[in-house]
């Protein structure tokens, strides 16, 4: 079933706001190749949304690309099922899609992927939601039925974002895509904010003078949960995803967020250039991706290609999507690939972690009515304790369910690192029968438990990149990276791409843009060319570029 999506805002980030899902709609397509450049061969290592958005792209306008992965096609929008059970699946990743994304939309449309709403907490479709904070307990369905101070620190964070975000301009400059007005104020906070933590954003913010409004929010927060991991990250990072709705009006796909970048891999375009009809990625390379890539060189030529087989190839361009940080340890990689200030940004990327554990019971039994309270027999659950966040998926009464018993991030997430499945499962059992005594949850487990943390991930080292405060002019290099009209043609040819060289990491949005912005370099350094009537990001990068703010 589809859900009905409200109609959204769009992730029309500010530092860069260009229509990423026009320049995708236009019957012009994306560009065209000059004469005699068809069938060339592109390098586009990691198969995850970004890699396989770019490859994707790439083949339609008539080049092949050759796609590099290191582990499995998807990233990490990772859709685990359950030993046998393969129906009922654990979102290892990405699992709750803003409706503002409508970049990664577009794809989600062309693959016929059906929606629901995610149950997020106090959410629409979440039967009820239990907050457990500094051992007292509230439960409820709906911010109205929480005690007076959960409204207090709401109207808090509002006052904040209006006071001194400019909340309401933003959002409708983002609604009627007012480029001008969006770039006059961003242009503005990001002076002003660029040394600000989150944190102390709301320690200096008239709104939460209160130690304790401050608390609530980090634990709880709205929309998606807790904030308080972001409070040491920079407030530009809040902000931007604040003003795209994109913590809001959240869905999950049907049968797993792995379907997007495996329906790309697998899907025959209606239009596409050079290739005959039905062709795929996969038709290209045989039903199955090139092994992990263990080196890369520039050459005479462009650059050498090498992987953990022993393959070498050579090619006149590379799209590069994986985390930046695998350029540094697990990839070697030819310092000529990047200009030093690059390198310099690379290296000072921070990463955030991030752990689960799911496991799969026989039926949702949360729906149960406690004979006691006459309430659902367990909820959606924020807590201050180890757990932190626990989520209910269920496909109706009578069958197997999903229960998420942690999503942590961080310090929360460290907790965990040492620890195998069982032993977090261990752990966060007797966590919870503290919040839910007499709820015998061990009955209802099938099987064994899912766990990851993607910080000991060795293709990713974290979730996602998340800015500290200062790190704004790092983070514009690397976006900026697919602009190279500056740069030495012996630096040109090689093109970052993924969400942590986006502005809002942590979203598949972000991998799907900054591909197209792949995408157009690749089309560019190859002598084509994109329709005049359908300019892309590189076209107008000038008018619309990223503020810089002064190095000295």
């Amino acid at each position: 079933m589809t859900s009905a999506r409200p109609a959204p805002t769009t992730m029309l980030v500010p530092d860069f706001p260009f229509s990423y899902d026009g320049w995708l709609r236009h019957p012009a397509g994306l560009g065209a190749l000059p004469p005699g450049a068809a069938g060339t061969e592109v390098a586009v290592v990691g198969g995850g949304m970004a890699g396989l958005t770019a490859a994707y792209e790439l083949m339609r306008l008539g080049l092949r690309p050759v796609v590099y992965e290191a582990e499995q096609l998807g990233g990490r929008m990772r859709s685990t099922p359950f030993p046998g059970n393969p129906d009922c699946l654990a979102e290892m990743g990405a699992m709750r899609f803003p409706v503002s994304a409508q970049a990664l939309f577009h794809y989600i449309d062309l693959l016929a992927l059906p929606t629901r709403p995610f149950p997020n907490p106090l959410g629409p479709s979440t039967s009820s939601t239990l907050i457990d904070l500094n051992g007292a307990q509230h439960r409820g369905r709906s911010l109205d039925d929480l005690p007076n101070v959960y409204q207090e620190v709401a109207d808090a964070w509002e006052k904040a974002l209006q006071e001194r975000a400019e909340l309401s301009t933003m959002r409708d400059a983002i609604q009627r895509r007012d480029v001008e007005t969006l770039k006059n104020v961003w242009n503005r906070l990001v002076r002003e904010f660029d040394d600000q933590s989150f944190y102390g954003f709301l320690a200096t913010s008239s709104a939460f003078q209160s130690f304790r409004h401050r608390e609530i929010f980090g634990q709880v927060g709205f929309g998606t949960g807790g904030w308080d991991t972001d409070f040491p990250n920079s407030v530009l990072e809040i902000l931007r995803v604040v003003y795209t709705e994109a913590d809001d009006h959240q869905v999950a796909i049907v049968g797993g967020s792995q379907q997007v970048p495996r329906g790309l891999w697998e899907h025959r375009p209606a239009t596409l250039a050079h290739w005959p009809q039905g062709t795929s990625l996969a038709s290209l390379h045989d039903g199955a991706p090139q092994p992990a890539v263990t080196r890369l060189l520039r050459t005479a030529q462009g650059f050498r290609v090498e992987d953990e087989s022993g393959g070498r190839r050579e090619f006149p361009a590379v799209v590069f999507s994986p985390h930046v940080w695998t350029l540094l340890n697990r990839i070697e990689s030819d310092p000529a690939l990047l200009p030093t200030d690059h390198w310099t940004a690379i290296e000072r990327t921070h990463y955030m972690g991030a752990s689960k554990l799911f496991v799969l019971v026989d039926r949702p039994f949360w729906l149960d009515t406690d004979p006691v309270t006459g309430q659902d027999a367990m909820s959606m659950t924020l807590t201050d304790r180890m757990p932190r966040g626990v989520y209910l998926f269920d496909d109706g009464p009578d069958r197997p369910a999903v229960m998420c018993l942690s999503y942590t991030w961080n310090d929360d997430s460290l907790k965990f690192a040492t620890l195998d499945a069982e032993e977090r499962l261990e752990v966060l059992l007797t966590r919870l029968a503290l919040i839910y005594p007499g709820l015998d949850i061990r009955s209802h487990i099938l099987g064994e438990p899912l766990a990851i943390s993607w910080e000991t991930e060795p293709s990713f080292m974290g979730a996602f990149k998340s800015n500290l405060p200062g790190q704004y002019r790092y983070q514009r290099r690397l976006f900026t990276q697919f602009m190279q009209e500056d740069l030495d043609e012996r630096q040109q040819g090689f093109f970052l791409c993924g969400d942590d060289v986006s502005w809002t990491a942590g979203f598949a949005e972000g991998a799907v843009t900054t591909a197209l912005n792949a995408v157009w370099g690749v089309l560019n350094h190859l002598g084509g060319a994109t329709h005049p009537d359908n300019p892309g990001p590189g076209d107008l990068f000038h008018g619309i570029a990223p503020v810089e703010l002064p190095y000295t």
